[in-house]
């Protein structure tokens, strides 16, 4: 009789000749067949690691979790990462864990935090679903980043961080971020989830700040199709993180502790004011959610994670040949820009229109669109133009004119490493065939 694992071995096997049948290297044919700006780019191997975890059943947060966790803390370079179900809900328990109330000096309701008006929704949502107060300044044209000489006139008493994202892999200026963080002893918060790999003068972004996020979503540099995680060097902030993905429990055992937990005393603890002893488990410290990330989404994160050096090398030699063949039309595109300590591992390709173009970005993004190029404006653009964030509580430091800018003129295609020298090639015609029709 087979045993189980010769049965097991034997279905994976199937899923590999499945993969090679249905999933590998589909035709592409120019003009018809579309240029995503991203995607998922996978072999045999996720569809395997996803198979093998059904098989176990495990399903919620388990075994493969705490090997994806510690992983991709070891590519990061940091202990502590906590896996979740989004990059969203990454931004959301950095945020609620510096407004904990077990941080003496943590956030309160009131306090200001300051962001980019330029932003995607999820980096600002968080604060002010902790009753925050953004307050919101102007990016840098060319690497889109928040601008640093706006910080200054944006602090005040009641200023207790600053919370923004890598834009597109491309760093911000940490050295003048940092100087102001250090000399006005703010939290420092990192969106890093489009900039997986991205370094600062050889020191990878999310590491300079108190804690920073990460989002797997297909178009990111690893995909588990949903799922993120928060990570910080700081083991405090990293239990009250767990506690607040985890429903707000105070248990910090990890997914496979025996029945009694990690510290031994699981039976033994006692709630505030009641007497008697009460489990664990079910002791609250924290206002919480269930935001885990799950066997199946970290099983095909490990097989992505092997694959992550390979994927950055893919984007950046995608970037360097967009941008030399499209260097030609810099009369009308403004290309991106980066510093000179900066090392981006980029997500995507911005490109802005400039004033002085006989054409608009509609114009244009449209002309490839129907080219079966894909496009996308830069997010939400200056985020409190969005109808959403109309009433708010906030502060706004200036005209935010190149936020407005960004709104109307940028817009971004792909650079991800599904895109064969065949597709660039193709995109690059394509920008050709718009130019000459002008």
């Amino acid at each position: 009789m087979t045993n189980d694992e010769d049965l097991r071995q034997a279905i994976l096997a199937q899923v590999a000749d499945y993969y090679q049948s249905v999933h590998q290297n589909p035709d592409f044919f120019p003009g018809e067949s579309r240029v995503n700006y991203a995607g998922r780019v996978y072999d045999a191997q996720e569809l395997q690691n996803a198979v093998s975890a059904v098989l176990d059943f495990w399903l919620t947060a388990g075994p493969e979790t705490n090997k994806f966790e510690k992983k991709l803390g070891k590519f990061i370079g940091v202990r502590e990462v906590i896996p979740v179900n989004s990059g969203s809900s990454a931004n959301l328990i950095a945020v609620s864990a510096l407004s904990s109330r077990q941080l003496k000096h943590g956030m309160r309701p009131g306090d200001e935090v300051i962001v980019p008006a330029a932003s995607f929704p999820t980096t600002v949502n968080p604060i002010l679903q902790n009753g925050l107060v953004p307050v919101f300044v102007d990016s840098c044209l060319g690497d889109y980043n928040i601008d640093p000489n706006y910080l200054e006139a944006a602090l005040s008493s009641r200023t207790r961080a600053i919370f923004f994202a890598h834009t597109l892999g491309n760093p911000a200026n940490m050295d003048v971020i940092m100087d102001f963080v250090q000399r006005h002893n703010l939290f420092l918060i990192e969106d890093t989830c489009d900039a997986l790999g991205s370094t600062w003068d050889g020191k990878k972004v999310g590491t300079f700040g108190h804690i920073a996020t990460l989002s797997f979503y297909p178009a990111h540099h690893i995909t588990t199709g949903e799922g993120g995680a928060a990570y910080t060097r700081s083991r405090r902030l990293a239990k009250i993180a767990r506690a607040i993905r985890d429903w707000g429990r105070d248990c910090w055992c990890e997914y496979d502790n025996p029945i009694n937990g990690k510290c031994g005393y699981r039976f033994e603890r006692e709630v505030p004011g009641m007497p008697g002893f009460y489990d664990h488990r079910y002791f609250y410290t924290e206002i919480g959610y269930n935001l885990k990330l799950t066997e199946v989404h970290s099983a095909i994160g490990l097989a992505q994670l092997d694959k992550l050096p390979e994927f950055i090398n893919s984007r950046k030699k995608n970037f360097a040949y967009l941008y030399q063949r499209l260097k030609e039309f810099e009369e009308f595109l403004q290309l991106p820009i980066w510093h000179e300590k900066a090392d981006p591992s980029w997500f995507a390709f911005p490109l802005f229109v400039r004033e002085t173009a006989p054409f608009s970005r509609h114009q244009i993004t449209s002309f490839l669109e129907a080219k079966k190029v894909e496009t996308r404006n830069l997010f939400a653009g200056n985020l409190i133009k969005q109808p959403a964030y109309k009433d708010i509580q906030c502060r706004v430091i200036g005209e935010l004119p190149v936020s407005d800018q960004i709104m109307r003129n940028v817009f971004f295609v792909g650079l991800y490493p599904g895109l064969t020298q065949t597709k660039l090639d193709y995109m690059v015609e394509s920008f050709e065939a718009f130019f000459q029709d002008l």
